[in-house]
């Protein structure tokens, strides 16, 4: 932590104990940790927390790669520590709600999501948009689709500003089990926007992650293979701040030893899409 933070986090909560260097930090009494640090470090740092009997919070993506989020994931479980990861859209009310209702199957089986995040964005240079953005995303992917073997990715990235550094990528996924799932991520586009869409055998849902809305579109294409469309409407979801809900779903966690909803193994099957997808761009 710099030393301008560390002043501005004292000022404004003064009852929090700051460090300037992490190694006093993970031999103090503090019984978990949680790591904002750049990605390239998340696997060293989590795995000195969880060794030395601390519980951990780790911000997206765990790991880049494999191998290493599955050593923290096996870990985690075999030394009975909390091991949570930054997936912030699964907490987001209006995921949760989607994932209910697909659940519940009112629209029957889902065939396919569709996940979208563009803007004019802050470019890196020490990672792609696929590793910055796209987490969010295979999250959600991964989470509406009940957690489905990875079957085959398909991915090309696209370099506009720097050499080697994809601006633009599509990925298509494909499940064992059928289903699909595609992904464009961009941070050179003149236009936000972040939405998923489910399309399922008798519904299509849409959430527009800028407007804060779900819409259920009453759609399908039938087995003669005409169109059906019965209209769509909005669902109320209750508004709540998804980084709220994710800091005490930790703290929840903490207290009853409970496995978190993006767990060490949420991490992994999240980090093994990102790591396949990269590898078929760079094929």
């Amino acid at each position: 932590m710099s030393a301008d933070l560390r002043s501005a986090v004292a000022a404004n909560f003064p009852e929090v104990p700051l460090y300037e260097d992490i190694e006093i930090a993970l031999q103090s009494d503090t019984t978990a940790i949680a790591l904002a640090t750049p990605a390239p470090s998340h696997y060293q740092l989590a795995l000195k927390a969880l060794q030395v009997g601390k519980d951990v919070f780790v911000e997206k993506p765990m790991t880049l790669k494999t191998a290493e989020a599955r050593h923290l994931a096996e870990y985690a479980d075999a030394h009975d520590r909390i091991l949570m990861v930054g997936h912030l859209l699964l907490y987001q009310p209006a995921i949760s709600w989607m994932r209910d209702y697909l659940a519940s199957g009112k629209a029957g089986k889902v065939f396919h999501v569709s996940a979208y995040r563009t803007k004019l964005g802050k470019v890196r240079r020490e990672e792609n948009v696929w590793w910055s953005f796209a987490p969010h995303d295979v999250s959600v992917v991964l989470d509406l689709l009940e957690n489905p073997t990875l079957q085959c990715v398909k991915a090309s990235g696209h370099d506009i500003l720097q050499k080697n550094v994809a601006d633009h990528v599509y990925v298509d996924l494909e499940f064992t089990d059928g289903q699909s799932a595609h992904i464009h991520a961009s941070w050179y586009s003149p236009q936000v926007r972040r939405s998923t869409v489910v399309l399922a055998e008798k519904q299509m849902l849409v959430y527009d992650e800028v407007a804060q809305t779900v819409t259920v579109h009453e759609k399908t294409i039938d087995q003669q293979l005409n169109n059906q469309d019965h209209g769509s409407y909005v669902v109320e979801v209750a508004a709540a701040e998804p980084l709220k809900l994710e800091c005490q779903h930790f703290l929840h966690c903490l207290a009853t030893r409970q496995r978190p909803k993006s767990d060490g193994w949420n991490g992994f099957a999240v980090v093994e899409v990102l790591e396949k997808a990269q590898e078929a761009m760079d094929a």
